[in-house]
């Protein structure tokens, strides 16, 4: 049952893709100013928006890994697994954001990068993450999930930074398109094609955070199993 699940939401997933390129391509209509540039929002704006939601399932499994440690340490170390599943996914959907910026931007304003605040604290929140991942990769000892988890919960704290940066400065970046000022918003003709999109990516993340963490739970096993026999060694 779990695998006929599994191909189910695989085969919902790849149709939403699909669904989702279809109306961000072809239903969608041209940005008046912007052409056909404008679709790279199909991607950037849910590639940022699934990233957001990684990093709190980071930030939630470091807290409850800090919080079980001492107390439980078979549910520290599945608070452990969501913590890494959800860092290393939210810095694959962070580097995408930080990818289509710049496509956007060069074609936009002329340049591929400038220091304005959205773009320097959406930097800023990718190299916490990647240090975080380089953390778990190469460094060792007992404190090593530790000292991660406080990684972990620092990195998040740019989150909201990121999200109101455009909003607090006077920035490059584009204004908020909902939430904004008064005028903002996109065209109804727009809206479906966005949410659609955001939709089957998001639906794509679940997916890749659920075999991510799948794999890390069973590294886990394999190291307790290692360290067990090591000492009846």
């Amino acid at each position: 049952m779990k695998k006929l699940a599994a191909a189910i939401y695989v085969l919902i997933t790849v149709a939403l893709l699909g669904w989702g390129f279809y109306q961000a391509i072809y239903v969608a209509p041209n940005d008046a100013m912007q052409g056909d540039i404008f679709r790279i929002i199909y991607y950037h704006v849910p590639s940022a928006s699934v990233a957001f939601v990684f990093f709190a399932v980071s930030l939630v499994g470091s807290i409850g890994y800090l919080a079980t440690r001492r107390s439980n340490d078979g549910r520290a170390q599945m608070f452990d697994a969501w913590a890494i599943s959800g860092a290393e996914v939210g810095v694959v959907f962070c580097t995408v954001v930080l990818t289509t910026g710049p496509i956007w931007g060069r074609r936009a304003w002329g340049i591929w990068w400038t220091w304005d605040a959205r773009l320097t604290t959406t930097l800023i929140l990718w190299l916490i993450y990647v240090s975080y991942l380089l953390l778990r990769r190469f460094a060792a000892g007992p404190q090593v999930q530790t000292l991660a988890a406080v990684l972990g919960i620092f990195g998040a704290l740019d989150v909201p930074i990121v999200y109101m940066a455009n909003r607090w400065w006077r920035t490059q970046h584009p204004a908020p398109v909902f939430g904004g000022a008064q005028g903002s918003g996109m065209d109804p003709s727009m809206v479906g094609a966005l949410l659609w999109n955001m939709l089957a990516w998001f639906a794509w993340g679940v997916l890749i955070l659920a075999l991510r963490y799948r794999v890390e739970r069973q590294h886990q096993k394999i190291a307790a199993e290692e360290a067990e026999a090591a000492l009846k060694a």
